[in-house]
């Protein structure tokens, strides 16, 4: 398999792609239903779904793509705007591109050690197909990668990178089987195949147990005060293991999810902090550490946790001048946002305008009562990661991040057990994956919407059980994403001061993408 060849085999693929360019056209999804209302995708060696970037089309035209309960996936249709200037009776939305709010970071998944096992137990055309439907000019063109700093839950087992208790300099710090099997390929394969820079987001899940306060790699456990220095010298001798095999991180967060180790119930990997305690080590030991190493242009993320610790945690964690200059942003997860008003995201905003907001995890079926673990074809998963995305860049986030990019039917492996969905699905034993709803969500933003795009003004932004979020693109398209939750056809006319009214009708329970020039 390509992914699991030699440096020098990988240096000659990077130079074939440079030299071949190029060429694709839209392919249409092959149909698996799974119960009466739930269709997957299905990709393999020889054949997947793609998509093309869209073309720009004349002053006076838009495209419309649509995924729908029904089965349509990124099916596309062109229209014109009015003539006549005469507007559906049904939704109206304006839009206003004078308007503007926060810049687009971009969308990704997590290429954690369970994905790039799922990924590697098909066969190499399979697996390049998975990557290239998340990473290439031919799939959805994710721009971000996040990778657990060592072990995770979606990890087969538990370990870090410095077991070796007491030392303290970190002379036994290495990386493992696991990096250079499956992540490291994987990522330097997403980067050939990506015209555009991959920003990869690195965070720990755990210290090494003898750091911590419990001994133990999961539970109610906090960093030891004396191992301050010893856990950011961690974080800078990763990034220089990762720097030596030719791999860049755009940023590194403070920790995942700091509450799961204040949880005595947690039962994967973790690291307990106070925001006084993390703003102590950010001030003292990360920060000028960063700072002071090979990565200094490498951005820190703070929090990394759920929206109920906003904004009191990075109020806490900002009232310390310096400690506040050394973070560029606040990672955020979506687990409980069903829960907790957007408006927790504003007011992190608006206390803390210099600070980008990015969400960085997302997954469904972890909650206990979700005994379906992975739904496959579940339309309903695809509308939650429709409608949090929406939500998000409403309220100033810049960018969206899936969890694994892949797992297995069972939703792992994982030796914890905290089995999830995700938006493909790999069968090793057919040599197939499966593109769930939940991937055209995710792709009807990422396809589209590309770095450096800037949110715009639309109004209303959800009406009769409609929702729209809008953006201006670097060259100057207008992006618009609509989601109708209802059961019936919604006509809709969108005015924009500077082209006209154009009329149009969103299909039931769908996605739509409406673009023009």
């Amino acid at each position: 398999m390509l992914l699991r060849t030699t440096n020098m085999n990988i240096q000659f693929f990077i130079l074939a792609v440079c030299f071949i360019g190029y060429v694709s056209a839209d392919q249409p999804c092959i149909r698996r239903m799974y119960k009466a209302d739930r269709m997957v995708c299905v990709c393999n060696a020889t054949y997947c779904d793609t998509i093309d970037k869209a073309v720009p089309v004349p002053k006076g035209q838009f495209i419309k793509y649509t995924s729908s309960k029904q089965g349509l996936r990124f099916h596309k249709t062109n229209g014109s705007f009015s003539t006549a200037g005469k507007q559906n009776t049904g939704v109206f939305l304006e839009v206003s591109s004078n308007i503007t709010y926060q810049s687009v970071i971009g969308f990704g998944g997590a290429f954690t050690d369970s994905a790039g096992i799922n990924i590697d137990s098909i066969s190499s055309a399979a697996g390049e197909k998975l990557l290239k439907s998340y990473f290439s000019p031919e799939g959805i063109e994710f721009n971000i990668g996040r990778v657990p700093i060592a072990g995770c839950d979606f990890s087969t087992h538990t370990y870090t990178y410095n077991d070796a208790v007491g030392d303290i300099n970190l002379t036994h710090f290495k990386l493992t089987e696991e990096d250079y099997k499956y992540k490291i390929p994987f990522l330097k394969y997403a980067q050939t195949i990506s015209p555009k820079q991959i920003l990869l987001i690195g965070a720990s899940w755990s210290a090494p147990p003898w750091m911590k306060t419990n001994d133990d790699y999961s539970g109610f456990g906090f960093l030891r005060e004396e191992y301050y220095q010893a856990w950011a010298d961690y974080h800078i001798k990763f990034l220089d293991a990762y720097k030596k095999e030719g791999i860049h991180f755009w940023a590194i967060s403070s920790g995942n999810e700091p509450s799961n180790g204040i949880i005595p119930v947690n039962r994967f990997n973790s690291l307990g902090w106070s925001p006084f305690s993390q703003k102590r080590w950010i001030e003292k030991n990360l920060g000028p550490s960063l700072h002071a190493s090979l990565h200094r242009d490498t951005k820190l993320l703070a929090l990394d946790d759920q929206r109920f610790m906003l904004p009191w945690w990075i109020n806490i964690l900002m009232s310390d001048r310096l400690a506040a200059s050394y973070v560029d942003g606040v990672a955020v997860h979506w687990y409980w946002d069903s829960l907790l008003p957007a408006r927790l995201l504003d007011w992190t905003h608006d206390n803390h305008p210099d600070k980008f907001i990015i969400s960085t995890e997302a997954s469904v079926g972890d909650k206990p009562w979700q005994f379906e673990k992975v739904a496959l074809g579940s339309w309903s998963r695809g509308e939650a990661y429709m409608d949090d995305i929406i939500e998000d860049f409403s309220h100033w986030v810049t960018g969206w991040v899936d969890w694994n990019l892949a797992l297995d039917p069972q939703g792992g492996p994982n030796w914890a057990r905290n089995f999830v969905d995700a938006a493909v699905i790999v069968n090793a034993t057919a040599d197939e994956f499966y593109k769930q709803p939940m991937f055209y969500a995710v792709g009807h933003f990422s396809k589209f919407v590309p770095r450096g795009s800037v949110r715009i003004d639309v109004q209303p932004g959800e009406q009769a059980g409609l929702r729209a979020v809008a953006f201006q693109t670097p060259d100057q398209a207008v992006v618009i994403v609509v989601y109708n939750k209802q059961e019936h056809e919604i006509p809709l006319s969108i005015h924009d001061p500077r082209r006209g009214l154009l009329n149009l009708s969103v299909e039931r329970n769908s996605f739509s993408t409406i673009l023009y020039w």
